[in-house]
């Protein structure tokens, strides 16, 4: 009786259209996908041929070569016994560890490694004060837009020039010295960090806000016990992540005569001293590391869901090459 009745209904159905109807809406629907799926192959495949000429571009202007490559390898083989001097332990070849110390020791490089985290240290603190009043008046939330673009365009336009080009410019006020160092780094700060402050803002929330707000505080204390009060780690953390930054920032900045190990690295390659370029490199590797593994463990510490991985610096500094091991054995 039932199978009569749907066999009927799928009748009436069809003789009034409604069935040719629905198929033709999923037809319709079919050919649309089909139609996007095709389009998406042919932007996919014309980025990929967009991509390849870019690429073979790139190779033209910067006239690099297999070939060159090729030929030179032969000499960046016998500069690796420059790089790594040979020497022999009770007959067991090692690399002359020995000559690495005695330049650091000749050369000062110790002291040299002070001066470039000075450099990173000193840009840092006199750019956090710029860096938080450029973040703080940046924001929709404390000055409303259009006026705030003034602050973000300005913090755009300290980010769009390289620090290295900021020592450059401020050349004629202190020359080529740390003192350029500095004030490059002081102001580079001011716009990296001041624009992490105002993409942190942007995203707190309005409760607390609302609650001094209703308080009838003034518009100085809603910024500093609404807004900032809700930030203030991970504005601690971003400037611990800014100075790990300005560390390799200053390093660089030596290269052109801003002082520390760059410019020893610097003197070095200039003159094809390899094992002393080495020395230097290992010095850098090592204050650039140790920055940086300090700041991650502040980060760390910051973070409310990292209680059960908090370790201490001088743990994290005993226990980083095994970590390391195992993770590299981990992505065999």
């Amino acid at each position: 009786m039932s199978s009569g009745s749907s066999s009927d209904n799928r009748g009436l159905r069809k003789y009034f259209g409604f069935a040719d109807a629905a198929e033709s809406a999923a037809d319709r629907k079919l050919i649309e996908l089909k139609r996007r799926k095709t389009i998406r192959r042919i932007w996919t495949v014309l980025g990929v041929i967009a991509g390849g000429v870019v690429f073979y571009q790139s190779l033209l202007l910067t006239e690099f070569t297999l070939g060159q490559l090729v030929t030179q390898f032969p000499f960046f083989i016998d500069a690796l016994s420059e790089y790594f001097p040979p020497t022999t332990y009770y007959g067991v070849p090692f690399i002359d560890v020995g000559q690495y110390w005695d330049f650091m020791v000749e050369a000062e490089l110790f002291r040299a490694s002070g001066v470039t985290m000075a450099i990173a240290f000193a840009g840092t603190v006199l750019g956090l004060p710029g860096a938080l009043l450029f973040g703080v008046l940046a924001s929709e939330r404390v000055v409303p837009y259009p006026f705030n673009f003034f602050f973000r365009a300005t913090m755009s336009f300290i980010r769009a020039i390289p620090a290295l080009v900021w020592a450059l410019i401020f050349i004629p006020l202190g020359g080529v010295s740390p003192f350029t160092g500095v004030l490059a780094i002081t102001v580079d700060t001011t716009g990296y960090l001041g624009r992490l402050f105002t993409d942190e803002l942007e995203e707190i929330a309005d409760g607390p806000i609302e609650g001094v707000e209703s308080t009838g505080a003034s518009k100085p204390q809603i910024i500093s016990f609404g807004m900032l009060s809700q930030v203030f780690r991970q504005f601690i953390a971003w400037i611990a992540f800014d100075l790990e930054h300005n560390v390799r920032v200053a390093i660089t900045l030596g290269l052109i005569g801003a002082g520390g190990l760059g410019l020893e690295l610097d003197i070095q390659r200039k003159t094809f001293n390899y094992t002393e370029m080495m020395a230097c490199i290992i010095l850098i590797l090592v204050l650039a590391g140790s920055v940086e593994l300090m700041s991650q463990r502040i980060r760390s510490y910051l973070r409310d869901d990292d209680e059960a991985e908090r370790t201490g610096v001088l743990e994290a500094f005993w226990t980083a090459p095994r970590k390391i091991l195992e993770s590299t054995a981990g992505r065999r």
